[in-house]
């Protein structure tokens, strides 16, 4: 490797498993030389990132309920006593209850819509104010997206909108955090076979009509993502802030099914 991320640390937020994007992402860092800290939410996460944590060299790994000030206060607190200063912070955190994530989006209910929001995109303006505190030399935020936030997804429902919020807050944010240097990006990968991904009604089916659609007639790598993330993170991604950058394999520029798929 080219040790893009040589000397520089960051915190990986919503690392499940082996599958999830986070890890693709964080294992293409800490290959790149990046030294890494993991969040993780509750014992039994916890328990399956510590051993992912270990083989990339970490043992910095924070319990923390994004929902919960003290909480986050608490993990901002740990890295500026362990590093002083960090360079990047991934976000991949979305929540939404999975008995809405089937069916029609008008039975959203109150509640669900609006902790769907709060987790899925206020978590992400909630961390970045934390971690651009901590990027006097500037820096890179990179949240997840998905096109659901755009063009309506079967069963995808109140989770598009905190996409499409959760975008648009990539976007204000860039604005406000620009003059620091701290750059702010979101990666829209097509669908995954992630724990994540699994909870949204027909996942399989979309997974299949995806790869038999796009241009290049494949859906995303969990390699492919890390490596726009050390783009995102590293020097080369400098001048580049406020984007949705696309890594699903050209999905998002279809207006219709292939022909023969018609």
């Amino acid at each position: 490797m080219a040790e893009l991320m040589k000397g520089k640390r960051g915190l990986v937020m919503g690392v499940a498993n082996e599958r999830s994007i986070a890890w693709g992402i964080a294992k293409a860092l800490a290959d790149e030389g990046a030294e890494l800290a993991f969040s993780y939410q509750g014992e039994a996460f916890g328990k399956r990132v510590e051993p992912l944590a270990a083989s990339v060299g970490s043992d910095l790994l924070v319990d923390v309920d994004v929902s919960n000030d003290a909480s986050l206060d608490a993990c901002f607190d740990a890295l500026k006593t362990r590093w002083g200063t960090m360079d990047f912070l991934i976000h991949a955190i979305a929540y939404s209850d999975k008995n809405e994530l089937t069916g029609r989006f008008i039975n959203t209910t109150r509640g669900n819509f609006t902790n769907s929001l709060a987790i899925s995109c206020f978590s992400f303006i909630d961390v970045s104010r934390r971690a651009s505190e901590l990027m006097p030399n500037g820096g890179s935020l990179i949240t997840l997206t998905y096109g659901g936030s755009n063009r309506v997804t079967p069963n995808y429902n109140v989770m598009g909108v905190a996409k499409a919020a959760l975008e648009s807050a990539t976007r204000y944010l860039a604005n406000d955090l620009g003059p620091q240097q701290v750059r702010v990006n979101t990666i829209s990968p097509g669908p995954m076979k992630t724990l994540a991904g699994a909870a949204i009604g027909g996942a399989r089916a979309t997974f299949r009509h995806t790869e038999a659609n796009a241009p290049m007639r494949a859906n995303a790598t969990l390699e492919a993502i890390g490596g726009t993330a050390v783009w995102l993170c590293s020097d080369y991604g400098a001048c580049t802030t406020g984007e949705v950058v696309h890594v699903d394999c050209g999905f998002h520029v279809l207006g219709m099914p292939q022909q023969d798929n018609l």
